[in-house]
């Protein structure tokens, strides 16, 4: 399994939809890239980020259209399966919540408290990017307001500056949590029963391949179909989850801003450089604009 994942032929893994085989060859490229000269290796940087601003664009073109598709793909699945199937996409909705909010409840809470972080202000400074997070669903827009608070909240720019924008690729666990889900849905609607080891597998591929999602929208999405083609899965199932995606992506988004605003306090807590004076003050957050 574990030389299963390095790609023999890229082109190959390319058509044939092999998302980890095609991620780690370009692990390795990238690390062969950042071994040449600056000379050599500027003008494929240059080639890459351009076609990376390409293939963004060219995602939010197709999303563009992605209502008419959603439409067309509910009313062939509810046509053919019954009513009765979104019912199952409600589920997913409400199990995806419960998931985000237990998460945040046991995992980053106690965190935060570990720290000795003044859960009251921090509330304060997170409360309007991860509200802005959520209405847009969009991370980036959240961002510069999000970096702006954990200033304020006693954050070192350095810091902030360097932990948030690296965790908007790294560090994404709303957007972890809804692939993980949404692949053991797919599985489940597809009368599938995947072992624990290949669940694992999943959730490592998905943790891979979701790096650098945030900046775009619905990204999470491709990925999603990438995993599932990946791992021999029917796509159909998918069709419901496009539906409701609308809904699962403000949740997740809040999460992913929320646990990088987190982790820019602890990391800042842990290297002896957060303010206490601005953490406690609440003259700061009286006034955040």
């Amino acid at each position: 399994m574990i030389l299963h994942i390095f790609p023999d032929n890229i082109a190959k893994s390319i058509v044939e939809g092999q998302v980890l085989q095609v991620v780690i060859f370009s692990i390795i490229f990238g690390i062969a890239l950042a071994m040449l000269t600056e000379k050599l290796k500027k003008p494929m940087l240059e080639f890459s980020e351009s076609l990376a601003e390409t293939m963004f664009k060219f995602t939010n073109i197709v999303m563009y259209f992605a209502p008419l598709g959603v439409g067309g793909a509910i009313a062939y699945t509810v046509g053919k399966l019954g009513i009765g199937v979104l019912q199952n996409g409600i589920y997913l909705v409400l199990t995806l919540y419960g998931a985000l909010i237990a998460f945040i409840l046991i995992v980053l809470l106690p965190i935060a408290i570990f720290t000795k972080l003044n859960i009251k202000n921090l509330f304060k400074a997170l409360s309007e990017p991860v509200t802005l997070a959520f209405a847009t669903a969009s991370s980036e827009s959240a961002l510069p307001k999000a970096m702006r608070n954990m200033e304020k909240f006693g954050v070192p720019r350095k810091i902030v500056s360097f932990v948030m924008p690296l965790g908007y690729s790294f560090n994404l666990d709303g957007t972890t949590l809804y692939l993980s889900l949404a692949s053991i849905f797919v599985a489940q609607a597809c009368n599938i029963d995947l072992s624990i080891g290949q669940q694992l597998f999943m959730v490592f591929t998905l943790m891979i391949t979701s790096k650098g999602v945030a900046g775009v929208p619905r990204a999470s999405f491709v990925i999603l179909l990438g995993t599932i083609a990946s791992f021999g899965l029917n796509e159909w199932p998918l069709y419901i989850i496009l539906g409701i995606d609308a809904l699962m992506d403000m949740a997740r988004t809040s999460v992913n801003v929320l646990g990088n605003c987190l982790a820019s306090a602890v990391i800042a807590r842990w290297e002896g450089e957060l303010d206490n004076e601005k953490m406690n003050s609440e003259l700061v957050f009286d006034g955040i604009e």
